[in-house]
């Protein structure tokens, strides 16, 4: 299991420079709903790319994009319950959705999907199997209920945690995960 170097979002960015050691993106579109990756660039690689595929030009966007030469993950991951970074509150404090995009170390090609809001995460699911994509929404190390989760501090206090392995992000099923996101979005209520 691994363990957070910081404990809050102050604590590393008091010891690293944004810019040359991270990345911040906020793109505010007004729509509602927050597609957040914060353990971008090269902290889970291919996070990046899935949620900006997944935001188009129609939803919010979040990255928090490692940089480092070397260690990203060991060094700038904050796990979801810590991650407090005042730019990512703002935009999901003005979101109806939240869903947040992780990678997994995961040899298989799956999707393993947590979160609070259990109608969204069953939805994206359902699309996940209709494009032939494995998905759990139960079952897995990654449920994602903690209200103080970062897919959870939403308006509505639920959100989404989607966790893809490693085939799927880059992979030849990622077009089918981020078609399968936008979607069960379009189709929510």
């Amino acid at each position: 299991m691994h363990r957070d170097r910081y404990r809050c979002f102050a604590e590393l960015a008091a010891r690293h420079v944004e810019g040359r050691d991270f990345r911040i993106t906020v793109l505010r579109r007004g729509s509602g709903v927050a597609i957040v990756a914060p353990h971008a660039g090269r902290i889970e690689r291919g996070t990046s790319e899935v949620a900006c595929a997944i935001a188009g030009d129609d939803f919010d966007l979040y990255l928090f994009e490692g940089c480092l030469p070397a260690l990203n993950f060991e060094t700038l991951h904050l796990t979801s319950r810590h991650f407090d970074e005042a730019q990512a509150l703002s935009l999901i404090g003005d979101s109806e959705r939240v869903v947040a995009v992780h990678g997994v170390a995961d040899t298989g090609e799956r999707a393993l999907i947590g979160g609070r809001d259990r109608v969204l995460a069953c939805a994206i699911a359902d699309q996940l199997h209709l494009r032939g994509v494995r998905a759990h929404t139960t079952g897995h190390r990654y449920p994602g209920l903690d209200p103080l989760n970062l897919c959870n501090r939403g308006r509505s206090g639920a959100g989404v945690q989607l966790e893809l392995s490693d085939r799927l992000r880059g992979g030849r099923s990622e077009p089918d995960v981020i078609a399968a996101v936008r979607a069960a979005l379009m189709d929510a209520p």
